[in-house]
């Protein structure tokens, strides 16, 4: 279907592999062996219940690490466009306006640690939504190793089916392996998941699509208010370090007290919540001890006044937050760093 554009679809996957090769190192060894078994996944097509041996795996990997080696100093590739152009890799919007309507999507962006992030993918949908621009990535034609399951640039969101799908599964997978009562567990339980896995599977995707799009808009809103360039500045700037992770956590905190927790709680669905605070990482829980502590009254009584009261009151204290982290940077730059620990630490 895409043999007229396999030029495109190569240079992006070439792109792929150069920021692949500069930041494979990111991770740890466990979460990088993790990523690539999945990758490989991807790559050949392998369903999610089909068990891969290491053999298969282990070879592979050594030839894509051959690959890195190769293009680990190369520049990135500008993208062939129709009409015998090339555009800028980074240039999103330009290219979304030549491919779009032929059934492709393509997004270009920046991650943590200021990796580069690229896909490419079959164009499933497009929605307008309160000023928004919604682009729903279905197959995936090119991609790195690093596939977050949605993004925003400016005013567009761009959120991965398959991606979302593939995280959703690897969330599955962990909770069969204790079994345990938590909020994750009974979620899943809300879909069925012991009679029709893709059936399941899709439901539950297609359920948690709604509560992408609302983080990344709640993501955007986060950003006008902290102001996005000076934020990311200071992201950008400091080491990984416990500070990074505190302001990574306040900035969802903000993100969801705008917008995803008022539209999760408009769907009064349990699955939903029971997801959403399933995933919330130990950090955000430490932040937000009283958010945990309102989910327990739901889950006893059925009652969903205290998330919507955090959350109402998270709108003003995490916002103060976050200004105040930066203030610090600004004045001290990375030397801030201990300070807004303290700082964060001491705001919940």
């Amino acid at each position: 279907m895409y043999q007229q554009h396999s030029d495109l679809i190569a240079a992006v996957q070439r792109n792929c592999h150069i920021a692949d090769a500069r930041h494979a190192g990111d991770y740890t060894l466990c979460v990088y062996l993790l990523k690539m078994r999945e990758f490989y996944r991807w790559e050949k097509g392998i369903g999610f219940q089909q068990v891969l041996t290491s053999d298969d795996v282990g070879d592979w990997l050594t030839r894509r690490e051959a690959v890195w080696d190769e293009l680990d100093a190369a520049d990135f590739t500008p993208l062939p466009v129709s009409g015998g152009g090339e555009h800028d890799p980074f240039d999103s919007a330009a290219i979304n306006s030549d491919i779009n309507a032929e059934g492709m999507v393509y997004s270009a962006g920046y991650g943590r640690r200021s990796r580069p992030l690229f896909f490419l993918a079959e164009l499933e949908q497009k929605i307008e939504q309160d000023g928004y621009t919604i682009l729903v990535a279905g197959r995936e034609l090119a991609r790195d190793v690093e596939a977050p399951p949605a993004m925003n640039q400016g005013q567009q969101v761009f959120v991965r089916r398959e991606s979302l799908r593939r995280m959703l599964w690897e969330k599955v997978e962990e909770w069969r392996w204790s079994g345990s009562d938590t909020p994750l567990g009974r979620a899943i339980a809300c879909y069925g998941f012991d009679t029709d896995v893709d059936a399941a599977l899709d439901a539950m995707a297609a359920a948690e699509t709604g509560m992408i799009v609302a983080h990344e808009i709640g993501e955007v809103k986060a950003g006008q208010r902290l102001g996005d360039a000076a934020w990311q500045q200071m992201l950008f700037a400091l080491p990984p370090s416990h500070a990074d992770i505190m302001l990574r956590a306040v900035r969802d905190h903000l993100a969801d007290s705008l917008h995803t927790i008022p539209e999760l709680l408009a769907q009064d669905n349990p699955a939903l919540i029971h997801f959403y605070f399933g995933n919330l990482t130990a950090m955000r829980k430490k932040l937000a001890p009283q958010l945990t502590e309102a989910y327990q009254h739901w889950h006893a009584t059925g009652d969903l006044q205290k998330i919507a009261d955090w959350a109402g009151q998270g709108r003003e204290h995490w916002a103060q937050v976050g200004e105040a982290a930066l203030t610090l940077f600004q004045q001290q730059g990375t030397a801030a760093l201990a300070e807004i620990e303290a700082m964060i630490d001491g705001a919940h």
